[in-house]
Protein backbone atom coordinates (compact mmCIF):
# COMPACT_ATOMS: atom_id res chain seq x y z
CA UNK A 1 0.00 0.00 0.00
CA UNK A 2 1.02 3.52 -0.52
CA UNK A 3 3.28 5.02 2.12
CA UNK A 4 1.99 8.57 1.65
CA UNK A 5 -1.41 7.68 3.14
CA UNK A 6 -2.28 8.40 6.76
CA UNK A 7 -3.07 5.57 9.15
CA UNK A 8 -6.78 6.36 8.80
CA UNK A 9 -6.59 6.14 5.00
CA UNK A 10 -4.65 2.87 5.15
CA UNK A 11 -7.26 1.42 7.51
CA UNK A 12 -10.07 2.48 5.15
CA UNK A 13 -8.18 0.92 2.24
CA UNK A 14 -7.90 -2.34 4.20
CA UNK A 15 -11.64 -2.22 4.93
CA UNK A 16 -12.45 -1.73 1.24
CA UNK A 17 -10.50 -4.85 0.28
CA UNK A 18 -11.58 -6.95 3.30
CA UNK A 19 -14.32 -9.20 1.94
CA UNK A 20 -15.58 -9.90 5.48
CA UNK A 21 -15.96 -6.20 6.35
CA UNK A 22 -18.08 -4.87 3.50
CA UNK A 23 -21.41 -3.98 5.10
CA UNK A 24 -20.51 -0.91 7.12
CA UNK A 25 -17.83 1.16 5.43
CA UNK A 26 -18.77 4.78 5.93
CA UNK A 27 -18.92 7.22 3.01
CA UNK A 28 -17.09 9.93 4.94
CA UNK A 29 -14.08 7.62 5.38
CA UNK A 30 -14.15 6.52 1.74
CA UNK A 31 -14.42 10.11 0.51
CA UNK A 32 -11.43 11.12 2.64
CA UNK A 33 -9.42 8.23 1.15
CA UNK A 34 -10.47 9.15 -2.40
CA UNK A 35 -9.47 12.78 -1.88
CA UNK A 36 -6.04 11.56 -0.69
CA UNK A 37 -5.39 9.32 -3.71
CA UNK A 38 -7.27 11.06 -6.53
CA UNK A 39 -9.47 13.94 -7.53
CA UNK A 40 -12.99 14.25 -6.11
CA UNK A 41 -15.49 16.77 -7.42
CA UNK A 42 -18.92 17.15 -5.86
CA UNK A 43 -21.52 17.87 -8.50
CA UNK A 44 -24.66 19.98 -8.08
CA UNK A 45 -26.83 16.85 -8.02
CA UNK A 46 -24.96 15.52 -4.96
CA UNK A 47 -23.01 12.90 -6.87
CA UNK A 48 -19.23 12.59 -6.65
CA UNK A 49 -17.05 12.50 -9.76
CA UNK A 50 -13.90 10.59 -8.79
CA UNK A 51 -10.74 10.22 -10.88
CA UNK A 52 -8.01 7.84 -9.74
CA UNK A 53 -5.20 7.00 -12.12
CA UNK A 54 -6.61 6.16 -15.55
CA UNK A 55 -10.19 5.69 -14.31
CA UNK A 56 -13.04 8.09 -13.62
CA UNK A 57 -16.36 7.16 -12.07
CA UNK A 58 -19.44 8.96 -10.78
CA UNK A 59 -20.77 7.78 -7.42
CA UNK A 60 -24.05 8.63 -5.74
CA UNK A 61 -23.52 8.62 -1.98
CA UNK A 62 -26.81 7.78 -0.35
CA UNK A 63 -27.02 6.76 3.25
CA UNK A 64 -24.24 6.54 5.76
CA UNK A 65 -22.48 3.48 4.28
CA UNK A 66 -21.37 2.56 0.76
CA UNK A 67 -23.29 -0.12 -1.13
CA UNK A 68 -21.92 -3.31 -2.66
CA UNK A 69 -21.72 -2.08 -6.25
CA UNK A 70 -19.85 1.03 -5.15
CA UNK A 71 -17.47 -1.22 -3.24
CA UNK A 72 -16.83 -3.32 -6.35
CA UNK A 73 -16.18 -0.19 -8.43
CA UNK A 74 -13.86 1.24 -5.78
CA UNK A 75 -11.85 -1.99 -5.62
CA UNK A 76 -11.41 -1.92 -9.41
CA UNK A 77 -10.33 1.73 -9.44
CA UNK A 78 -7.94 1.40 -6.50
CA UNK A 79 -6.37 -1.78 -7.88
CA UNK A 80 -5.88 -0.09 -11.27
CA UNK A 81 -4.12 2.78 -9.50
CA UNK A 82 -1.70 0.41 -7.76
CA UNK A 83 -3.40 0.59 -4.36
CA UNK A 84 -4.69 -2.97 -4.28
CA UNK A 85 -3.93 -5.44 -1.50
CA UNK A 86 -1.24 -7.23 -3.51
CA UNK A 87 0.74 -4.04 -4.10
CA UNK A 88 0.84 -4.56 -7.88
CA UNK A 89 1.99 -1.66 -10.01
CA UNK A 90 -0.56 0.78 -11.39
CA UNK A 91 -2.20 -0.10 -14.68
CA UNK A 92 -0.97 2.03 -17.55
CA UNK A 93 -3.62 4.01 -19.39
CA UNK A 94 -3.48 2.59 -22.90
CA UNK A 95 -6.94 3.54 -24.10
CA UNK A 96 -7.38 4.95 -27.58
CA UNK A 97 -8.07 8.67 -27.36
CA UNK A 98 -9.74 9.15 -30.74
CA UNK A 99 -12.88 11.05 -29.77
CA UNK A 100 -14.18 11.10 -33.32
CA UNK A 101 -14.08 14.89 -33.60
CA UNK A 102 -10.37 15.45 -34.27
CA UNK A 103 -9.41 15.52 -30.58
CA UNK A 104 -6.59 13.19 -29.61
CA UNK A 105 -4.33 12.82 -26.65
CA UNK A 106 -3.85 11.64 -23.14
CA UNK A 107 -6.53 12.19 -20.50
CA UNK A 108 -6.45 15.52 -18.72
Amino acid sequence: MSEHLSNHHRETLREVFDHQHHDNIQWRKVRSLLEAVGAVEERKDGKLKVAIGPEAEVFHPHGKDIDRQTLVDLRRMLTGAGLGPDGAAATADERDRDYGDSRWGKPT
